[in-house]
């Protein structure tokens, strides 16, 4: 709609010029936003304060005749010059009527842009393979997930990326770690690691182990039975992560092993890291200090240059991502890679965008900071598990309040914002609840066309709207107040949607789809949808509900939460 706005006034502007009312050396750029205050139309635009003085013309006359040639085109149902020459404008119902057969024909899809021929990976949740998921990792999967959803229907080719960290020494100490709880259950004494992992699901993946191999690796060396512990358990844990994560709506396309980095090419040439490194170092970024292999990145804006190689030979953990983004963009050949990391990588950004500018790729990275979740049940803050005594996991949460329920609660904030999760108000079912709020409006419209239809026992409600809406449906029939708001509520989503895929803002459509819910219960508080004796004007409203429906289960789709049909 703002590009539409944006177009008349550029024809407005171009008539002008045509008939000799005002000369420009160049035609003014147009913007429209919307007013704050409703009553002062649907869109407005400063365009003749910003170019009166390129016209010789004052503000206020400028505004003037552009109004005048806005007001001339039949989607235009009034024009008003305001204040020092602004422009306010207000679209003719038939403008937001039509959205109703546009969301109709196109259904999930109302709103969505063509491709646009630009590969986009979106790598988030990355845990590292060594235990389950916390309820931040929850969050970081909703958005992710939702920001990919978003880009392709920004029209963009998304591919979703899982960065399992299955090497270095994290690796090392979750095998020992699970080594000396099996050792535990075969009667050996066993000195547990100092810095090793504690919580009880090792000692659940080391009884599973002891189950089915029983004691057999008890009188193993222990380098030999932590290597073999280490597969088998972080196999264990990427399965769950895998099963949880398809539980919770989000699969991803490329789950990517740090191991492939660290591993000899095929022919067996250097590794990854090595080769990143090289290149690096072919374009003059690297240096040696002390015995260590520098990356220079200084010179692209971080505050100090980062170690590649330690002293001793081994990779940093830096070297390992370099590589890893090299492969993003130089091997794989991502356009724009987005990344969304814990807010305790804060410091970590300028390093690898500076690394990303070196190997060619500036300004092509972008590193969402996802922030903590506060777990609260009924306004008491919770921070352990009933079930073991520490930190809730993400999948315990998933057990309580369903997928949709933490999807829509984790999405939506602000991603640079910490967020509260009431687990008591995410169950309950009622109007508090704003995914019941919205899902009910979605069960509720459906409830409505099988009433209209005569078929309560119906489940293709898609059928039925069908059937109830002729072709010939005359929706100008729509124009009570809160026909009208909800129509232009509507006609909202495909500005909003695109504007939250530009922003990476997924509780914008949270936002919008509370908003089109509260406009169409309104509504249907003072608008009799089937009124036997008006045949014509019930078909309209029906197809208004229908519209109404659509764009909620769209809004929800973007969130990856479900539209049900019946609640």
């Amino acid at each position: 709609m703002r590009d539409v706005v944006e177009r008349m006034l550029a024809q407005a502007v171009a008539r002008a010029i045509e008939a000799g009312d005002v000369s420009f050396a160049e035609p003014p750029t147009i913007e429209v936003e919307r007013p704050r205050d409703p009553s002062h139309g649907d869109w407005a635009t400063n365009v003749a304060l910003k170019s009166a003085k390129a016209a010789g013309r004052p503000p206020r006359d400028l505004a003037t005749l552009i109004a005048a040639r806005i007001a001339e085109h039949p989607d235009i149902a009034s024009v008003e010059v305001a204040g020092p020459g602004f422009i306010n404008v207000r679209l003719a119902p038939a403008v937001f009527q039509r959205e109703v057969e546009r969301v109709r024909r196109e259904r999930e899809r109302y709103g969505a842009q063509p491709p646009r021929g630009e590969r986009v990976q979106v790598e988030f949740v990355s845990a590292n393979p060594v235990g389950p998921m916390h309820v931040g990792h929850g969050r970081w999967a909703a958005l992710g997930d939702s920001i990919a959803r978003l880009l392709e229907h920004a029209g963009y080719d998304v591919e979703r990326e899982f960065y399992v960290n299955d090497a270095g020494v994290q690796m090392d100490i979750f095998a020992a770690s699970v080594s000396a709880r099996y050792m535990e259950l075969c009667g050996r004494e066993v000195q547990f690691p100092e810095d090793g992992y504690r919580g009880a699901y090792i000692t659940d993946i080391a009884r599973e182990i002891f189950e089915d191999e029983g004691e057999a690796w008890a009188d193993r060396p222990a380098a030999e039975r932590e290597a073999h512990f280490k597969e088998r358990a972080y196999t264990q844990v990427l399965e769950h992560l895998k099963r949880v994560l398809h539980a919770f709506g989000v699969d991803f396309d490329v789950w990517f092993s740090e191991r492939a980095l660290h591993a000899p090419a095929p022919d067996g040439g250097p590794s990854e890291i090595e080769r990143a490194i090289g290149r690096l170092r072919e374009a003059g970024h690297v240096y040696e200090h002390e015995g260590a292999v520098w990356f220079r990145s200084t010179s692209f804006g971080d505050d100090k240059d980062r170690v590649l190689v330690k002293a001793d030979g081994s990779y940093t953990y830096f070297a390992a991502d370099v590589a890893y983004h090299w492969d993003k963009f130089g091997v794989r050949g991502f356009d724009r890679v987005i990344d969304l990391w814990g807010a305790d990588h804060h410091g970590y950004v300028k390093r690898m965008e500076a690394a990303c500018s070196a190997l060619g790729f500036p300004g092509q990275l972008e590193v969402i900071i996802g922030q903590m979740v506060n777990l609260f049940r009924n306004g008491e803050v919770v921070r352990m598990s009933k079930r073991t005594g520490e930190m809730v996991t993400f999948e315990e949460l998933l057990d309580e309040v369903g997928a949709d329920a933490a999807r829509y609660f984790f999405l939506r904030r602000s991603t640079d914002q910490s967020l509260d999760f009431d687990i008591g108000l995410a169950k309950q079912q009622t109007n508090e609840n704003p995914v019941f709020y919205v899902q009910y409006a979605h069960a509720r419209i459906c409830s409505i066309l099988r009433k209209a239809a005569g078929e309560e026992g119906a489940s293709d409600v898609d059928a039925l709207a069908a059937r109830l809406v002729p072709a010939d449906v005359d929706l100008a029939l729509l124009s009570e107040d809160a026909e009208l708001a909800l129509l232009r509520k509507i006609a909202e989503f495909p500005e909003v949607a695109a504007g939250a895929a530009e922003q990476r803002a997924p509780h914008r459509i949270t936002r919008y789809a509370e908003d089109l819910a509260t406009a169409f219960h309104q509504f249907y508080t003072v608008c009799r949808v089937v009124d036997p004796e008006a045949p014509a004007l019930s078909a309209a409203r029906l197809a208004l509900c229908d519209a109404t429906r659509l764009a909620i289960a769209a809004a929800l789709g973007l969130l990856g939460v479900s539209a049900p049909v019946r609640m």
